[in-house]
């Protein structure tokens, strides 16, 4: 009996005591990164928040009033916020669900086994890493009325769109921003989805074959389902980057014809308009509305994923 109890009452504990000054170890080598980190965040919205209940004159410099949250009030009350509270989710429902769409396609494309795909990744991968203002540019100068490649195709194919002004009117300037958004951040979802699929085993696929299934019913009961965690992932990643747009729309049409965002607004009222303490509210309600979005997120669809690990185990 000595010779059983000894080793498992004194195994355990050294054990637990050698877990015990690992964590004490790790937390002080990254207790001052976290700490540096932390205040990196947490300075500049403090400053915004303490900014955002102050109002501030623009005619004699220092001199401000504390107006709590008057400014909150007011910008709950304007049509301008919630103007650009709508444009921003429908330009983030519209650009991040086409770059799922087309990020599963193009991800499944390079999978596949084929000569050059090495080639054909990293040419895939290159819209990603162009400046946005870059492509915005680009995409400003495709779409020139009468000089544009894209109206001129339209005009010589007798297509709609071509005597359009996209830039200059409603649905047309939005349209050009979620096309550009996607051409630039779609080989994003397809690297993230890319990954998912190199982990799903192949003889998950012979199986299927053994069966009998065809390509389509592998693809919606096998590939579709274990790919969930990486398309969720797109999602939010996708999701959160497209609410806090800026440089798309203050390059192609500066928030005009149905396209401020709400970062947009919240530049125009503090740079332009030098309304420092409605502009530091607006970002302060930006700020919360990603971070409600990302809880919600994380609520459900993390769930989602820890549920699919959970199953795959």
């Amino acid at each position: 009996m000595a010779i059983k109890t000894i080793p498992a009452s004194r195994g355990p504990a050294k054990t637990s005591g050698r877990d015990r000054a690992e964590r004490k170890l790790a937390f002080r080598m990254t207790a001052p990164s976290l700490v540096i980190m932390a205040l990196v965040a947490a300075v500049p919205i403090g400053y915004a928040i303490w900014l955002s209940l102050n109002q501030y004159s623009v005619r004699t410099a220092g001199l401000s009033r504390f107006v709590g949250l008057e400014n909150y009030i007011n910008a709950l009350a304007s049509r301008e916020w919630w103007a650009a509270f709508g444009q921003t989710f429908l330009f983030a429902g519209l650009s991040v669900s086409l770059e799922l769409v087309l990020g599963t396609a193009m991800a499944l494309l390079l999978n596949l086994a084929f000569k050059g795909r090495a080639v054909l990744r990293t040419v895939v991968l290159l819209p990603y890493a162009i400046i946005t203002v870059v492509s915005a540019i680009t995409w400003q100068t495709m779409f020139q009325p009468n000089m544009g490649l894209v109206t001129n195709i339209l005009s010589a194919l007798g297509l709609p769109g071509g005597d359009v002004v996209w830039l200059g009117e409603h649905g047309y300037a939005m349209a050009v921003i979620v096309m550009a958004d996607v051409w630039k951040t779609t080989p994003f979802a397809a690297l993230i989805i890319l990954a998912g699929l190199q982990v799903i085993s192949a003889e998950t696929y012979e199986a299927a074959e053994l069966d009998g299934a065809s390509k389509w019913q592998t693809f919606v009961n096998i590939t579709l389902p274990l790919l969930r965690p990486a398309i969720v992932l797109a999602a939010i990643f996708r999701t959160m980057d497209a609410l806090r747009v800026f440089d798309l729309p203050f390059v192609l049409t500066r928030g005009a014809n149905g396209t401020e965002s709400m970062s947009m607004l919240a530049y125009t009222q503090l740079r332009e308009n030098r309304l420092v303490g409605e502009g530091s509210a607006l970002s302060i309600l930006t700020f919360l509305t990603v971070m409600v979005v990302s809880v919600i997120y994380v609520r459900f669809a993390g769930g989602n994923i820890r549920d699919v690990a959970k199953e795959e185990q």
